[in-house]
This record gives C-alpha cells, structure tokens and sequence, in this order.
C-alpha cells in the first residue's frame, strides 16, 4: 500500500504533456502559414504581372513557376501516402465530418473535366510546336498528373487526423493549398484576360490595351512573336479548354476547402474514431419531398439555360439585340432571385417550430463552411453595391437601369437570406434530437391510443397483460412514433426548401462561369466608372461570387440530408 502511495505522485507529473503539445501546435501552424503567404504571393506577382503587356513577365514564366509547384506537391502527396501506409498508427483518428461523399463526389466530377481542358491544352499546344516552348507542352501534363494525385489523396486520406511529422504535415498541405490557389488564381487571370479582350475587340476601344492581352499572346513565343492557330482543330482545342476553365476553377476551390480542414485536424485529439456530432445519413433523394421544390427548381433551371443560350447568341450576334437580350436576362433573375429570397426566408420561419437542439460540438468543417459562405458573399455585395451607385447617380434612368437596379438589390437580399438559412441549417442536430414528451411512469403495453391529449392525461396505466409484439418498443421509443407526424411535414419543407434552392444555386453559377457578362454588355456602369475601373471590380468579385454558387450548393446538399 505504501508503495502505491509512493508510485502516485510520481505517476501525476506526466499527465500535462498535451500542454507543451498545444503550444508547440500553434507554432507548427504559424510556421505552416508563414510558408504559404510567402509561396502565394510569389506566385500571384507571376501571375498578375504576366496579365499585361508592358511588363517584361511572360506566361512561360508563369507555368515554369506552376509546373514546379505541382510537381513538389505531388511528390509530397506520395510520401503522405507511403508513409502511411507503411504506418497505420500515424492516423488514430477520423473526423466524420471532413470529406463528405458529395463534396468528393464533385472533387471527381471537376477533376475529369479538368484532366479534359488538360488534354485541350496540350492539343492546342501542340498545335505549334515549333515556335514554342517545351513548358507549355510540360504543365499541362504535369497538372493532369498532379490533378490524379491529388484526387486519389483526397479521397482517401479527408478524414484523417495525423499524428506524425506534425510539422512537417502542416507544411505539406499548407503548400499543396497554396499550390491549388496558385492555379486558381491563374485561370481566373487567364479567363478574365479572354473576357476582356473579347470585349476589347467587339467595341474596338483602344484604351483597354492595357487590360487586354495581344490576340496570340496566350500562344506566343518566349520572344513575344505569335505563333499560328490558323488550323482548325487549334482553334477547337483553344475554345475548348477556355469552356472548361469553370471546372479547373471549381476544382481547385474544392480541393482546398479539403486540405484546408485537414491541416486543421493535424494532431486533432477525438473523444471517439467516430466523433462526435451527426451520424451518417442515407440519402434518398426525392423521397420525403413534396416534389414542389423539385420540380419548381427543374422548370427554373431548364428555362434558365434557354435564357441562357438565347443570351449568349444575341449579344454575340451583330443584330443589335443586346438590349433585348439584357432585358431577357435580369427579368428571369429576379423572378429567380425574389422566389430564391421567398423561399429562404420561408425556411427560417420554419425553423422557429423546430424543436432540435443546436450542435455545439466543435467542427472544423462547418467552421469552414460559414466562413467561406460568409466571405465568398461579399464579393457579390461589393459588385451590387457598385451597380446600385451607378443606377441610381447615373444617367439614362430606363426601364433596363430599373431592371438593374432591383437585380442588385434582390442580390443582396437573397445573399443574406440564404446565408441565415444554411448557416441555422448546418447548426442543427440531425433529426430524432427531437425533446421528447415525458412517458408515463409506467410502461403501457398492451394499450392502444388515439387520442393524444388523452396519453398526456393519464397520469398512469393500469397493470396489463404483456401482449407479443413482433417489433417490441420502448415507451420512449413509442412516443416517438407517436409524436413522429407533428415533425414529418417540416422536414419534408425543409428537404423541398434544399432541393430548390440547389437547383438555382446551380443555374446562377453556370450563367456567369460559362461567359455570361452583363456587367459589361450593360454600359451603364461601364459609362460611370470607366473600363479600366470596372474591369477590375468585376475580374476581381465576379470569381468569389462563382464560387459562393457552387460552394452553396455543396452545403445545401449537406442541409437536405441532414432535414
């Protein structure tokens, strides 16, 4: 006895180890950063001062920089992945929240379009291969082999919660984030430049040279020379892989929004390998629905793509329809918008009947999911804000500044409405934390209620025979069923409210991702801030607002399995 007594105290001491570990995590994240703004904005001076013609930076420059980066984060993906594999210990954890299946799911799809572009681009490249360099051949290559990587990583290591060379982790996938920011920021660059030399040659306007890129830069020598596309298969590979930038964009954001929560859980300690918060869920899709939300969300999407297109061909076109086309444009947007701010708002108030306890637990991944709903939203408030300005000081007042106009505002409205309703959506608990009704004291079997009110009077059931029940229950969980079809219907409006707003979410991401550019085919902000100033509002808010689309999307895809 006395010699336990003695073993005790020395026993206490090493219990506060996690705290040095603790200290040292902050420090091994702030080394991890430190690393990825210094790696960033190298790459983002390459690649915004390779955007303009004055300054001696070429896009050769720019893929050297890409290439190198993507080939040194795929060959640490590689060593994540042996290491690994040859210890399992190295991952004792698993956080259930990361790397949803339909977050990985769109991680695949946007990656297969992105090996496509890929294969356009070395097609394109290829094209004239004579007066080129061997780096424009090289990236898109190396990017299809990093995008392969990356995928197979994702897929199966989202989950993990490492406890191995933690610094060493952070560094890695801090830099595999900075990497996928990087070719990001270079095809919204490399998109934007297309957009605006499209624009600089349909109005013929000589002060957006600066903003534009000479009509075979993308494809000029390292001496600046252009080099031929006068083929048409190198004018289909051209167009091609400019169709497919959205989804190298979309792909990019995806897997960063991924690596981003797994360098959050590097030496994430868990109660559980199972966590805590919402168990996994089936999905079945349609099936405690309505169909309204369905299939009010189909018929918006179908007749936005038909706006869509009827949009494109007429301000394209030489007939002179832009007005016609612009009209066309906004009035399918705010039915669309102002049904989007109905039906949200509608969700809210529902959730006011809703009895579920809030989840407080901690959650890297919903934490990351309000954050860049939040913040992707203000680059369409900045673009709104803007047009409001110049509708309203601005001149000619007519009916398409009118449109405009309440096209800003309904942004705006519908941004924050929705925001309020995913952000409550994802805070719940999943269904069945429903407080239930106290049962009475004792067990009722054998009795038949249909009455309700009747159950909550009795203050207790005489003693029955036991009767054989094939699916036996407990009295709570026969409260449950009894009290089951008070719920039913606001989860069925919840799971139509998702469904509709993800459809449109949808069709307002692939206007604008696919070239639909009101901005600038409506003249009136062009008029009142000029191109230049314009231009880059737009370049720079328009890519955030992309991306809030298809990141509202994932979420409420999230929001319906958990209603």
């Amino acid at each position: 006895m006395s010699e336990e007594l003695a073993q005790g105290p020395k026993e206490g001491p090493p219990a506060p180890q996690p705290a040095p570990r603790e200290v040292w995590k902050k420090g091994g994240r702030l080394l991890s950063v430190l690393l990825a703004v210094n790696v960033l904005l190298l790459a983002c001076t390459l690649i915004s001062g390779g955007a303009f013609n004055k300054v001696a930076v070429y896009d050769t420059d720019v893929f050297a920089l890409l290439t190198t980066m993507m080939l040194a984060a795929a060959l640490w993906i590689l060593f994540y992945l042996l290491r690994t594999a040859r210890c399992p210990d190295a991952v004792p954890y698993r956080d259930t929240h990361a790397g949803p299946i339909w977050l990985r799911g769109g991680l695949v799809l946007f990656g297969i379009c992105t090996l496509v572009m890929d294969v356009f681009k070395t097609g394109y490249y290829s094209s004239f291969f004579e007066c080129q360099s061997a780096i424009k051949i090289l990236h898109p290559i190396i990017q299809a082999v990093f995008v392969i990587v990356q995928t197979y990583f994702l897929w199966v290591s989202a989950k993990d919660c490492i406890h191995a060379h933690l610094d060493l982790t952070r560094c890695g996938l801090m830099f595999t984030l900075t990497t996928n920011l990087a070719i990001w920021m270079a095809a919204v660059v490399d998109e934007s430049v297309h957009q605006a030399h499209s624009y600089g040659s349909s109005h013929s306007n000589a002060s957006h040279g600066r903003l534009t890129l000479d009509p075979e830069r993308a494809g000029s020598s390292v001496g600046g020379e252009p080099c031929p596309c006068d083929t048409a298969v190198c004018q289909i590979f051209q167009q091609g892989y400019f169709y497919l930038y959205p989804f190298n964009i979309e792909y990019s954001l995806f897997a960063s929004t991924m690596l981003y929560v797994m360098w959050k859980n590097v030496g994430r300690l868990l109660a559980s390998s199972h966590g805590h918060g919402h168990t996994p869920t089936r999905v079945s899709l349609f099936r405690e629905t309505f169909f309204a939300g369905p299939i009010l969300g189909l018929m918006l999407f179908v007749v936005g793509l038909a706006v869509f297109i009827i949009y494109e061909v007429q301000v394209s076109g030489e007939g002179g329809q832009t007005q016609q086309a612009l009209v066309l444009y906004y009035s399918f947007n705010i039915v669309c918008l102002g049904l989007m701010t109905v039906v949200s708002l509608g969700g809210s108030v529902i959730y006011r009947f809703d009895r579920r306890a809030m989840d407080h637990h901690k959650n890297p991944t919903r934490t990351l999911d309000v954050a860049l709903l939040m913040g992707a939203a203000l680059g369409q408030y900045a673009i709104s804000y803007y047009s409001i300005v110049a509708v309203v000081v601005g001149l000619p007042r007519d009916l398409l500044g009118g449109l405009n106009l309440a096209h800003a505002l309904l942004l705006i409205a519908q941004h924050t409405f929705q925001n309020v309703f995913i952000i409550e959506s994802l805070h719940r608990g999943p269904p069945g934390d429903e407080p239930q009704a106290t049962p009475p004291k004792e067990p009722c079997h054998g009795l038949t209620f249909a009455n309700l009110d009747a159950l909550h009077s009795l203050p207790a059931c005489p003693p029955t025979p036991r009767l054989v029940d094939p699916h036996p229950a407990s009295p709570q969980e026969a409260m449950a069923i009894i009290l089951a079809p008070r719920g039913h219907w606001r989860r069925r409006c919840l799971k139509d409210i998702s469904l509709f707003l993800l459809l449109c979410n949808v069709i307002l991401w692939v206007m604008p991702a696919f070239g639909a550019r009101p901005h600038f085919s409506n003249t009136v902000e062009v008029d009142f801030y000029g191109y230049a100033l314009w231009a880059a509002i737009v370049n720079i808010c328009l890519p955030f607002g992309i991306f809030y689309r298809m990141h509202a999307v994932s979420s409420l895809l999230e929001v319906y399995v958990l209603s």
